[in-house]
C-alpha cells in the first residue's frame, strides 16, 4: 500500500466544488464515478474516513466482490436522494481521493456548511439519461459503480489482507471472516451451501397478516429464523423481497426503526421502483459482508429491507 493512499480513521477536507468540478469529465465523472449533487453540502467540511472502497459488493450485475480504484468512504455520509427523484435506498457516498485532501491529524469538523445557491446545479444535468425504451433513467453512483470498479477473484488471498493493511478490517474481524470465507465459499460453488440463508417452508401465496403499520421511532424485535422462514417461498422471498444471509445474525434482537422506504432506484437500470409492498430499515443494522459468499468484508453499509411480518412490536426498553 501506498503511504499517499488514505486508510481507515484518517482525517480529509472535501475540497470546494469548483475544485471537484476541474476533476471530472464532461458527464460529472471522475474515473467512471459521478460526483453528485447531493454531495456538494458537503464541501469545505471535515470528515474521518470511514474505510476504503477497495472489497466492495456488486448489487446490480452481482459479480461479487469488486475495487473502485481511489475512492474512499467517509463517516456515514449517505444519499439523501434528494437529485434523483427522492430514492430512499441511502448508500454511502464515494468519495474519490482527488475530491479530498487529508489534514492533520486530530483536526475536529467544520461547522455546517451554508446550503449550495438556488441557481441550476450544472451537476444536475447528468443525473438523468434517456433509456433504451426512450423513457427517464437515473444516473448514480450506484447505477455506476460496476462500471466505475474492477472485478476482485472470491479466492485471491490479496484483497482480503489489503483490508487489514488499510485498517477497514480489525484483526480479529479479518482472522474471523477470512476463516469463515475459506470454508463457504468453496462450499457455494460447490452447491453444498444453498444460496437461501432460510429456504422457505411456505406454501402458496402468503397469507394477509394485520399490518404493523411502524414508523420512524417505533421499537421492534425481529423475529427467529424459523418464524421468518415460513413466510417465505422455496428462493427464500416474500412477495419479491429478499431475506439475505446478512440479516439472519439480527433474529431474535431489538432495533428501532429508522426508516419507511417506498421508492428506490433499480441499479442496473436506473428506473425508479415504486414498493407496493411493506418496507422498513432498522437503525445500526447494516449488511456487514461476513456471512454471504463473494460479499466478504464489504464496506457498503447498505441497509437491509425488511418486512413487517418479519418483526413484531415491542415496548421501548427501560419502559
Amino acid at each position: 500500500m501506498e503511504r499517499s493512499e488514505l486508510r481507515a480513521g484518517d482525517w480529509v477536507e472535501v475540497r470546494s466544488a469548483e475544485e471537484i468540478l476541474q476533476t471530472l469529465d464532461g458527464e460529472g465523472r471522475r474515473e467512471g464515478m459521478p460526483f453528485m449533487p447531493e454531495m456538494r453540502r458537503f464541501c469545505g467540511r471535515r470528515f474521518r474516513v470511514a474505510a476504503r472502497a477497495d472489497k466492495v459488493c456488486d448489487t446490480s450485475h452481482l459479480t461479487g466482490s469488486r475495487r473502485v480504484p481511489g475512492a474512499v468512504f467517509l463517516q456515514d455520509l449517505r444519499c439523501d436522494g434528494s437529485a434523483h427523484g427522492r430514492c430512499q435506498a441511502e448508500c454511502l457516498l464515494f468519495w474519490k481521493e482527488a475530491w479530498l485532501k487529508r489534514v492533520p491529524e486530530g483536526a475536529s469538523a467544520l461547522p455546517s456548511a451554508p446550503p449550495p445557491p438556488a441557481e441550476v446545479d450544472p451537476l444536475d444535468q447528468h443525473t438523468r439519461v434517456p433509456g433504451e425504451d426512450g423513457a427517464e433513467r437515473f444516473r448514480c453512483q450506484a447505477t455506476e459503480m460496476h462500471a466505475a470498479s474492477d472485478q476482485l477473484k472470491a479466492l485471491d488471498p490479496r484483497p482480503y489482507v489489503h483490508e487489514l493493511l488499510t485498517g477497514n478490517a480489525s484483526l480479529g474481524r479479518f482472522l474471523r471472516v477470512s476463516l469463515r470465507a475459506s470454508v463457504r465459499e468453496p462450499g457455494h460453488r460447490l452447491g453444498l451451501i444453498p444460496n437461501a440463508p432460510a429456504p422457505g417452508t411456505r406454501t402458496g401465496p402468503p397469507s394477509p397478516e394485520p399490518p404493523l403499520d411502524l414508523v420512524p421511532g417505533d421499537w421492534v424485535r425481529v423475529k427467529s429464523k424459523e418464524e421468518i422462514a415460513a413466510t417465505l417461498n422455496k428462493e427464500g422471498r416474500h412477495r419479491g423481497l429478499w431475506f439475505d444471509r446478512e440479516m439472519v445474525p439480527y433474529c431474535g434482537r431489538t432495533f428501532r426503526v429508522r426508516a419507511r422506504v417506498n421508492r428506490i432506484l433499480d441499479e442496473r437500470t436506473g428506473r425508479m421502483l415504486e414498493l407496493k409492498n411493506d418496507c422498513v430499515t432498522l437503525e445500526g443494522v447494516v449488511c456487514a459482508g461476513e456471512w454471504s459468499a463473494g460479499r466478504w468484508l464489504c464496506t457498503r453499509a447498505i441497509f437491509p429491507y425488511w418486512r413487517e411480518c418479519w418483526l413484531e412490536r415491542v415496548e421501548p426498553p427501560g419502559r
